[in-house]
């Protein structure tokens, strides 16, 4: 094939056909693009340009079907399903691609549900329902619990893809005694979607935590209970949000709903009159009715079980968090704040809570400093006044987060035996931004976790199928990321040393990034120190480098709200709040994590290490857990990709789409299977398809089997490029091509030996047609002339004596006509003249 790929500012890669042959040592491959133009490109022997797969290849339902298995031909294969066919799922080998359309399709009905129910994962079109089956059907054949593991940046199409998920279990498992337990499973998406998502400048529904529900089955394979974890809520977007960015739905629900009677109560109002959801500037999502989708958020939370006393608990700490927000914090010089007991919000604030206003307004601009000698109370500045403020509004919401993810899974637990389950990860994607903090140093280090298992399963699976088919192993080289996973997590690791400096009283971002510096700068070559900035860090990732600023760490890291705040927190009588800030931890479901929720305490005066446990050593233990859970299950991926920034339905941005194919694996995968054999053929595959290059004598063998070995073994003659199988053909890479080009030469000779032969029939048949006219016109001219000749000269003397008969007659009939006139003019005259004769007689 003379097609290749060539880079491309604009398109990533096009396409260009060869028009002179490549010779050894050519310095210049002479091309023409698909719009004529002509194009010398420079080209290295060492890395000549990719080549394009045949036609019949393109559009392949799987990847790593392509004969050329690279990134153009990736992207290539995705646009053509995706722009032409309007085909949003593609497999790459165990991996689903999922591109969102941004379009509501029909294709999740539950006819189509049903109809991939019981179907192996090939025989029907890529769906997300066929993971799902593939799962569930593993799950019951191996007795082993399942994970389905979706993953993709924000705006990509996670959450909806985990959705239909759970919905697909939810259908095919459905048991007639236990009909309510299906439908409270889908009742905690929309309970969660609304405390957790947000909207974001990339996606409007942004899962702003990570998910994993573990769906419980019995020995029927029917659900009987759920139960969820979840990863890094991000707290801070409770008390700021960027341009064109909302805060948490259920704010802008509960504002949307305040008129109504059952929320007077709470003495809301608009979105706009409440900082902590005005200052995005957006606070409505076109298409969005908040209103509905606060009446539909309650009857999910009625759906669990959880009744109207208990929903207006949640609403009311929901309603004091923005109360608490407005509550106006004056500057008193340079050093102190104060706080005006008449404050509206502050006084609605403490009487929702149920708290001493006093108190709340002198400790949110006071702090109390204790030492191992005395006490000290000092007074804040306003910033300092307004972060504690802050910081207790972001523990508060977080403490509800978790309050109502266990009290769904106290809807959602059984009493029976779990036999199997099927876990359901909705986790956030590599996150690369122009601003990267805390939280996308997190998330990108939870997917250096996730993406290191990945490339371990599918190493393991690939080295099982060559087992399987006792294929001679090769140990195939493929991207292990440890190495930036240690530099994260290990002992001295960027974590640990954030830890530490969080343990020092005057501990500071500025002096952790410095140590840093010290440790890894030109030490380890993954971490690299900006040339113009001291105040950020690199860190090379598995998807690409990502500069993090080191402002707010150490603050977002430690997580603490002052110790007075939390006391006056504990003494309040309202029961849920109150609750929150206990001591002890507060267990409401035997069958999930519990919520462990202690006051921040100075270091000095806590012994216990658990109270001063950090966020990112929670997360990284939370991290560990998921992964030993993962690593228990059989693991099934979906990468979901953003195709444009725009929200456009079905346009394809082949950079945006690059980018997201190098971060999330799939060209991993694709790397791994290049290495070896990446086209696999089963015998009857094969015969079928190239059986026309096969002779009449290799035909006439009675084993198909044999059959592929003889006629491969003819066609190439390197065997090296082919490994027989059990049950397969493996071929490495271009080898299928060549055999396509084979097949192709095969028909284009057939088909010029038929168009030959038609041709031939043709002309041949116009021909006769031709003849048969002659013959005809030649029959009716000689009767014609056969008719004159046979005239005899009887039959001419008739035709003279009719023509004399006919003068003859014609004469006697016009003389006696001429007759009668005369007598009759005779006669006239005669009277005539007698009349004349008598009247001039008469005159005389």
């Amino acid at each position: 094939y003379n097609r290749v790929w060539i880079p491309d500012t604009e398109e990533v890669w096009q396409s260009a056909e060869i028009t002179k042959n490549y010779k050894a040592g050519d310095r210049f491959l002479h091309v023409q693009l698909e719009d004529g133009t002509e194009l010398k490109y420079p080209v290295d022997p060492a890395a000549l340009p990719p080549l394009r797969n045949p036609d019949i290849l393109v559009g392949e339902n799987d990847l790593t079907a392509l004969s050329y298995l690279h990134e153009p031909a990736v992207l290539h294969n995705l646009k053509v399903r995706f722009v032409e066919s309007k085909l949003i799922y593609t497999y790459s080998g165990i991996i689903l691609v999922a591109i969102n359309p941004y379009k509501q399709l029909p294709i999740y009905g539950d006819a189509i549900i049903h109809a991939y129910s019981g179907q192996n994962m090939g025989d029907m079109d890529p769906h997300i329902f066929a993971v799902a089956e593939e799962a569930y059907k593993q799950m019951a054949r191996n007795n082993k619990n399942q994970s389905i593991i979706v993953s993709g940046e924000s705006g990509a199409g996670k959450t909806v893809s985990a959705r239909y998920t759970m919905r697909y279990f939810a259908t095919v498992s459905k048991s007639s005694s236990n009909a309510h337990v299906e439908d409270k499973v889908l009742a905690s998406n929309p309970i969660t979607e609304a405390v957790g998502n947000a909207k974001t400048t990339r996606n409007d529904n942004s899962s702003r935590f990570g998910k994993y529900t573990e769906i419980s089955f019995d020995q029927s394979y029917q659900i009987i209970g759920a139960n969820m974890r979840t990863y890094l809520l991000e707290k801070s977007r409770v008390v700021f949000q960027s341009e064109n960015e909302r805060n948490y739905h259920i704010f802008y629900q509960l504002c949307a709903s305040a008129m109504q009677p059952e929320f007077k109560h709470l003495k809301l109002g608009s979105a706009e009159e409440f900082n902590y959801t005005r200052m995005g500037g957006s606070t409505v999502i076109e298409g969005v009715d908040d209103r509905a989708n606060m009446v539909e958020t309650q009857k999910t939370f009625a759906l669990l079980g959880l009744k109207g006393d208990f929903q207006m608990d949640v609403f009311k700490m929901l309603a004091a968090i923005l109360h608490l927000g407005n509550v106006e914090i004056k500057a008193v010089g340079d050093e102190r704040s104060s706080i005006s007991l008449e404050d509206k919000h502050l006084n609605i604030f403490c009487e929702l809570l149920d708290l001493n206003c006093d108190k709340m307004a002198q400790w949110l601009c006071h702090r109390k400093i204790i030492t191992t000698s005395e006490t000290v109370i000092k007074p804040m500045t306003r910033a300092q006044a307004v972060n504690a403020r802050d910081a207790l509004a972001k523990k508060i919401y977080s403490h509800l987060f978790d309050f109502i993810v266990e009290r769904i899974n106290q809807a959602l637990q059984f009493l029976g035996k779990q036999h199997t389950f099927i876990g359901v990860l909705d986790i956030y994607g590599f996150e690369t931004f122009d601003v990267n903090s805390f939280e996308q140093f997190c998330i990108n280090y939870a997917n250096e976790k996730l993406q290191q298992q990945f490339n371990l399963h599918v190493f393991k699976l690939e080295q099982e199928e060559y087992m399987k088919e006792d294929i001679p192993w090769t140990l195939i080289d493929f991207y292990d990321n440890q190495t930036v996973i240690d530099l994260i997590e290990a002992k001295m690791g960027i974590l640990d040393l954030l830890d530490e400096e969080c343990l020092l009283p005057h501990g500071t971002d500025e002096n952790w990034l410095q140590k840093l510096y010290n440790n890894f700068v030109n030490k380890n070559a993954l971490f690299e120190k900006p040339r113009m900035s001291n105040r950020s860090f690199i860190i090379q990732h598995f998807a690409d480098k990502v500069e993090y600023k080191c402002e707010g760490f150490l603050e977002k890291n430690r997580d603490t709200v002052h110790e007075v705040l939390t006391e006056i927190l504990k003494e309040s009588k309202f029961h849920l709040c109150a609750n929150f800030f206990q001591d002890n931890p507060v267990s409401v479901s035997p069958f999930s994590s519990t919520i462990n929720i202690k006051s921040a305490r100075p270091v000095l005066k806590s012994p216990n290490k658990q109270l001063r446990m950090t966020v990112g050593s929670k997360f990284r233990s939370s991290l560990s857990l998921l992964m030993v859970t993962l690593n228990a299950t059989t693991p099934h991926y979906v990468r979901c990709i953003k195709p444009n920034d725009e929200k456009l339905p079905f346009e394809f941005d082949s950079k945006r789409v690059t980018q997201q194919l190098r971060a999330c694996g799939v060209l991993e995968t694709i790397r791994i299977s290049a290495q070896s054999y990446p086209s696999r053929w089963t015998y009857l595959e094969f015969f079928s398809r190239y059986s026309i290059l096969m002779t009449q004598q290799e035909l006439s063998i009675n084993d198909k089997k044999q059959i592929c070995k003889t006629v491969l073994q003819r066609l190439i003659q390197d065997h090296n490029q082919y490994q027989f199988g059990r049950t397969k053909i493996f071929f490495r890479a271009g080898q299928v091509a060549y055999l396509e080009k084979l097949r192709s030469d095969k028909l284009r000779h057939a088909c010029i030996v038929i168009q030959k032969r038609v041709r031939g029939w043709l002309q041949q048949k116009k021909f006769l047609r031709l003849k048969q006219a002659a013959i005809t016109i030649q029959q009716y001219f000689r009767g014609q002339r056969t008719v004159r000749q046979a005239i005899t000269a009887r039959t001419l003397k008739q035709t003279w004596a009719a023509i004399i008969i006919q003068k003859y007659c014609r004469g006697y009939l016009v003389r006696r006509l001429c007759q009668l006139i005369h007598v009759a003019a005779v006669t006239i005259q005669a009277y005539t003249r007698g009349f004349l004769a008598r009247k001039k007689y008469r005159k005389v």
